[in-house]
């Protein structure tokens, strides 16, 4: 098994059927494509070409914070230490570019796998599209 790691100036088409697939047909949400995916940097890894996870970053409103969103794993590849993969490569990439901090809204019943990474919740729970998510952040060690 051949994992690869991609860092995009788009969202190319492999972005796009890993989020149709995890957001839109299994988890039912109905606006999953927005502005941001314009100006976002996002994260793409293959297994043995095909696509496997997606994420994508923006810089946030304070210095040295970058907002990541948008994780996906498809379903065959979970369980396979691929979303801690994702989440290593958008850490590097904003270290990369000067970053310190990380800022996420995690989806509640992702709130673990987070924390196992090194992130903390940072603020009340919120719903989006009916969903209940978590502010979470880490601050990066260069």
């Amino acid at each position: 098994m051949e994992l690869t790691e991609h860092v995009l100036d788009s969202v190319n088409d492999a972005c796009r059927f890993i989020r149709e697939t995890v957001f839109v047909e299994e988890q039912g949400f109905e606006e999953e494509f927005d502005t941001l995916d314009q100006t976002a940097v996002h994260f793409l890894i293959t297994v043995d070409g095909g696509p496997a996870a997606t994420a994508r970053m923006m810089t946030g409103s304070k210095d040295g914070e970058y907002i990541v969103g948008r994780v996906a794993v498809l379903p065959e590849y979970r369980n396979m230490r691929i979303g801690s993969r994702i989440m290593r490569l958008t850490e590097r990439e904003a270290l990369r570019r000067g970053g310190t901090k990380i800022s996420l809204s995690a989806q509640h019943r992702a709130c673990a796998f987070y924390e196992s990474l090194g992130y903390s919740v940072s603020g009340p729970s919120f719903f989006e599209q009916s969903c209940e998510h978590i502010p979470m952040e880490k601050q990066l060690n260069g």
